[in-house]
């Protein structure tokens, strides 16, 4: 089959278009047909390599794919060949107490597709069958794709743990990244005002577009917080949502009393320094999670192939400029999510 794959850490220039071996299903698994993956930043950071970071290189990026079931191994029934199918990234081991209990995302072997193990850039992929969801027969693989880890990390964050309810009033700092679109378009569906605090005009705009109610200019109010303040008649906002970490000191100042910050990640950096008098004076919460359990991810794959929540596709590239398309998710010229075709 024909991948991308790297054989050592650094920039895009060690992504090679290559054959590699088609893998075989095991027991329980499916082979999967791929026609469409999408990027997310991760694998940029797999891809640059981190401190202990252990992979079996080669080493394929991508943790979103959707396509085609070729053949499944022994003992599956649950799908047979020609099934149109979404891959759920989120790897549990499925026997320890965590899976038992339906928190596979809290596995305690638990794996994320593309970042410890070989991903979705490549023409097939074989995972065990609880990892698939079934698409309808003429929903686009692209939007699946696009949607997968995107949406399910936006739903257990913002549903499941953070309690995001109508009526609620919730801030998002960034407007381009997937994980954005996606709580934008969430906020929205849940019956939330939504203040999104962006880049510049362009990504604001799109943003307008997909249902935001206030806009905030980060490039103009250097103080953006304060900008959120006196945009909410001076009360702050019920929950704040904020990936990017550095910015956690503006998010707490932004947030009402009783407020929560909700995070899933960390893509302006890892440690940083915070004001705990926010925290305590202002009884906040700061609530963090990691993509969703498999029963999440079925509930909200459902409101995407039904059409009350959707993908946004930013631009999509052949699987041979996979190193193009990362310098654009990298450079943060999207606005939503790149997918390949493959």
């Amino acid at each position: 089959m024909k991948a991308i794959l790297f054989h050592k850490h650094g920039g895009s220039e060690v992504l090679e278009y290559t054959d590699f071996p088609t893998p075989e299903p095991q027991a329980g698994e499916a082979r999967i047909r791929l026609h469409a993956a999408a990027l997310n930043r991760m694998d940029v950071f797999v891809r640059n390599g981190w401190p202990g970071l252990k992979l079996e290189l080669p080493h394929i990026n991508g943790a979103d794919g959707a396509g085609e079931i070729e053949s499944v191994g022994e003992g599956t029934s649950e799908f047979k060949t020609g099934d149109r199918v979404v891959i759920n990234a989120n790897l549990g081991c499925g026997q320890c107490a965590f899976c038992s209990n339906g928190q596979d995302n809290m596995c305690r072997d638990w794996h994320l597709l593309g970042e410890t193990m070989r991903g979705t850039y490549a023409e097939y992929i074989c995972l065990p069958v609880r990892q698939l969801y079934k698409l309808p027969n003429d929903f686009d693989f692209h939007s699946a794709a696009a949607a997968a880890l995107v949406y399910q990390t936006a739903w257990h964050s913002m549903v499941k743990r953070g309690g995001v309810k109508a009526g609620e009033t919730v801030a998002i700092v960034g407007a381009g990244g997937g994980v954005n679109s996606a709580s934008i378009q969430i906020a929205k569906y849940l019956g939330a005002r939504v203040v999104v605090i962006g880049s510049n005009a362009r990504k604001l705009k799109e943003a307008e577009s997909l249902g935001a109610d206030i806009l905030i200019d980060r490039s103009k109010e250097e103080d953006w917080s304060k900008a959120v303040f006196i945009a909410t008649e001076r009360r702050g906002v019920d929950v704040i949502i904020d990936n990017v970490g550095t910015t956690f000191p503006l998010s707490l100042r932004a947030l009402k009393k009783g407020g929560r910050l909700l995070t899933v990640g960390n893509s302006g950096g890892p440690r940083f320094e915070i004001d705990n008098r926010f925290i305590f004076a202002k009884h906040l919460s700061i609530i963090g999670s990691t993509m969703s359990t498999r029963a999440d991810f079925a509930e909200v794959m459902d409101l995407v192939v039904t059409g009350k929540l959707k993908a946004v596709i930013d631009k999509t590239f052949p699987l041979k400029e996979a190193a193009a398309a990362q310098e654009r998710l990298w450079n943060g010229e999207n606005f939503g999510k790149i997918t390949l075709n493959i």
